[in-house]
């Protein structure tokens, strides 16, 4: 177990100088190109400042307005009858616009209900199997310039529909 500790101590500063020493030996200017990386980084940060602010004004406003609430009244009895609890839809919606709201959210329900209940556990399982998909097409695509991103849209919406009835199904078969 110390050996395994030591090598993951070690393990990325000795990735660093590896790479250091390969880009030294291939006459590639590493500090310059460290320097000049840093550089680009700021400049794409200061870029996507934006959408970042479009986006958590968004959520703000959903929330709220009390938009979330409502459309989650409205499809209660239909969760109910598939035995879905209706405190978990709130983070299925928001889970793939932002990450920060969605961990939240699970913070709330785990304090709530308790992280060993069958929500806690939903929750947890949500979180951890689906991304957030808006978050990353207007902050990846909008910082390189990317501006048809539908299909992209399409597929990241899938997968998180996907991971969402795939943690109701497992947590439902392994708790319930």
């Amino acid at each position: 177990m110390q050996i395994i500790s030591t090598i993951s101590l070690w393990l990325i500063p000795m990735l660093i100088g590896v790479i250091l020493l390969y880009g030294t030996f291939k006459k590639v200017p590493t500090y310059e190109s460290f320097v000049d990386g840093g550089k680009e980084g700021i400049k794409i940060a200061i870029s996507i400042i934006p959408f970042l602010i479009g986006m958590l004004v968004a959520i703000t406003v959903f929330r709220a307005s009390g938009a979330l609430e409502f459309f989650v009244s409205l499809i209660e009895p239909m969760l109910n009858a598939m035995g879905i609890p209706a405190d978990i839809v709130p983070l299925a919606i928001i889970r793939p616009i932002s990450g920060t709201a969605a961990l939240g959210m699970v913070s709330d329900l785990l304090a709530t209900h308790g992280p060993d209940s069958f929500i806690g556990r939903l929750a947890s399982v949500l979180q951890g199997s689906t991304d957030t998909t808006f978050y990353v097409l207007t902050v990846y695509f909008g910082a390189v310039g990317i501006k048809k991103m539908g299909d992209a849209l399409k597929v990241g919406l899938l997968a998180d529909l996907i991971g969402i009835a795939a943690a109701i199904v497992i947590v439902t078969l392994m708790f319930r």
